[in-house]
């Protein structure tokens, strides 16, 4: 199929949105109509169920209303002769990339043909805007790609666990074509630990530095750790390509005899020519410096991984960096027809033929109230926000998938929306992860011009325990800035006192009112060690969290991850005016 055929069948369901929607949504109760789940809410209604009485009939939902069924599965208690969720076959279980709770969410992967087709038609026409871009060369046609197979978890009843991103990695051996082009060898992206395989992925890199050709990440964090890792390491890196023998640090024999295969014997040019790079440690650009043929860095930069997009194009310099597509766990929303974007101007058009949406309006003011009723597709309203509602082919039915998008505008006849922010989980969170990286912009910008330093990381948590309320922000710093100077401890909690004013005058409507009316305490303000957020990630892979898909939380709603940050930190402000 050439690319011009793909882009058809991507863009054609857009010209009549309504009409592939209702075919979407009989589809899926044609196939799925009579499971366990829905028989409840549908029965007494003649086949076929229309629109209209389907969203009265069945209520909203979240997660909370599949846990017990997909606990079931996940035990191995399928009853083939009454499914729960779906009748078509179950493959595995897919990890969420939620990071606010410590624990990821089981989404049941089913062999369905209909969402296979849905899907292809996504990937593949996201293939196609790329490759009309950025044709692919003959010569210069290597990929860095930090791809990590994650481990794999067998629930008691023997499906296996693992992050949506690594199934084509562990389904089948035919899948690996796909994958050809990557620097690294397959024992590097099937290794077992994050920082060594980070490292391997680097070197294998470095050592194909003249054919590559782009740089890949599901996520920004991802490649902000990365360069991190190069600013630290980049001398061993260069020792090693000296030598053609990798360090003694990386313990996996399979993954070094793998890298030092790669290597092909010491390196000692190229090593000179890194090392000559690295020493003046000038980190602007790097990526072109490092990797001369290199024509774009590709990961997901909506969103919370918005707040690492200046990094990352500190580092990449003239190389353009691009937005991913609107897929999540559940199923496929959206397409990035204009991947060169930067992600305030980032849009996805939603994809009539990926699952039946419908839309609850939500509004950012005092209240925060998500509408009772949704519209379907054709009922959106340029200019407003919605939470996105799904019933997807695999076992979701009117499924609140947690995201406020804005819609923009029309795609032919199919929204484009604008990714704003994940949802309030409830009415006592009083300010959004919108609110909250806002108002950390403020301080930034702010503290900048008072002092040099760097904030790396940040997040949230509301403490309802105490009387009045309180919210607490944690804050890391880039390690050697004059906040974690002892000496000048004093003068930096002057600093930070005074500009703290700038967080609370950004943090939204609820969390103002809430404040003068007393029933909020002053806002604290905790400085974590370096390398805070970076034990986080750890602590959240030993709790099953895939490598690959974590996103640093934001909002915390896990007490185990304030204990975590708690017992990190190295001095509370009070920012009591």
């Amino acid at each position: 199929m050439t690319d011009e055929e793909i882009m058809k069948m991507l863009e054609g369901p857009t010209g009549d949105a309504s009409r592939h929607q209702h075919e979407t949504l009989q589809s899926i109760l044609e196939r799925q109509g009579a499971v366990r789940y829905l028989r409840p809410h549908l029965q007494g209604f003649n086949a076929p169920v229309d629109a209209a009485t389907f969203r009265r009939a069945v209520p909203l939902s979240s997660y909370d209303d599949y846990v017990d069924h997909i606990n079931s599965m996940a035990n191995g208690l399928v009853d083939h002769d009454q499914p729960l969720l779906s009748v078509d076959p179950l493959i595995c279980f897919f990890y969420s990339s939620g990071a606010s709770t410590m624990k990821p969410k089981l989404i049941p992967y089913f062999d369905s043909k209909l969402s296979k087709a849905a899907s292809f038609i996504a990937h593949t026409g996201s293939g196609a805007i790329l490759r009309r871009l950025f044709p692919p060369r003959t010569s210069v046609n290597k990929i860095l790609w930090f791809l990590y197979a994650d481990n794999i978890t067998t629930t008691k009843g023997g499906f296996k666990v693992m992050a949506a991103s690594s199934f084509p990695l562990q389904n089948s051996s035919s899948n690996w074509s796909q994958f050809q082009s990557s620097s690294s060898p397959r024992e590097v992206i099937l290794g077992s630990n994050v920082e060594h395989q980070m490292y391997c992925h680097l070197l294998c890199g470095l050592r194909n530095s003249d054919f590559i050709d782009s740089i890949r990440v599901p996520y920004a964090i991802g490649l902000i750790k990365v360069f991190g890792l190069l600013e630290s390491k980049w001398e061993q890196l260069c020792d090693d390509l000296e030598s053609g023998v990798l360090n003694w640090e990386i313990s996996d024999v399979v993954m070094r005899d793998s890298v030092t295969e790669v290597l092909g014997g010491p390196q000692q040019e190229l090593s000179t020519r890194i090392r000559s790079i690295c020493e003046e440690k000038n980190w602007g650009g790097i990526v072109c410096k490092l990797w001369p043929n290199v024509r774009y860095i590709r990961c997901v930069i909506t969103g919370s991984m918005k707040q690492y997009y200046p990094k990352l194009k500190y580092y990449a310099g003239e190389v353009p960096v691009l937005g991913g597509d609107y897929f999540a766990s559940e199923c496929c929303v959206g397409i990035n027809l204009d991947i060169m974007q930067p992600p305030e101007t980032t849009q996805f058009v939603l994809l009539p033929t990926a699952a039946y949406f419908e839309f609850l309006p939500f509004g950012l003011d005092e209240t925060n109230v998500v509408g009772e009723e949704t519209v379907d597709i054709s009922g959106v309203e340029v200019g407003k926000m919605y939470e996105v509602v799904v019933t997807t082919y695999r076992g979701f039915y009117r499924y609140r998938l947690g995201d406020i998008v804005r819609v923009v505008g029309f795609y032919n006849s199919s929204p484009q929306v604008e990714f704003v922010m994940r949802a309030p989980k409830n009415a006592s969170e009083i300010v959004t992860e919108k609110d909250l990286m806002s108002a950390m912009e403020s301080f930034r910008s702010v503290l900048r011009n008072a002092m040099e330093a760097e904030i790396t990381e940040f997040a949230s948590f509301l403490d309802l325990t105490l009387s009045p309320k309180e919210l607490k922000i944690y804050i890391e710093v880039r390690e050697g800035c004059m906040l974690l100077q002892e000496a000048k401890l004093e003068e930096s909690v002057v600093i930070l006192k005074r500009c703290g004013s700038s967080i609370e005058d950004s943090l939204g409507g609820i969390y103002m009112v809430q404040r003068k009316r007393g029933e909020i305490g002053p806002l604290a303000v905790s400085i974590v060690k370096p390398g805070s957020f970076d034990g986080l990630l750890r602590l959240a892979i030993e709790n099953g969290t895939p490598a690959s898909q974590y996103k640093p939380p934001k909002i915390i709603r896990n007490r185990q991850i304030v204990d975590f940050l708690e017992r990190c930190i190295l001095v509370t402000l009070s920012l009591d005016g």
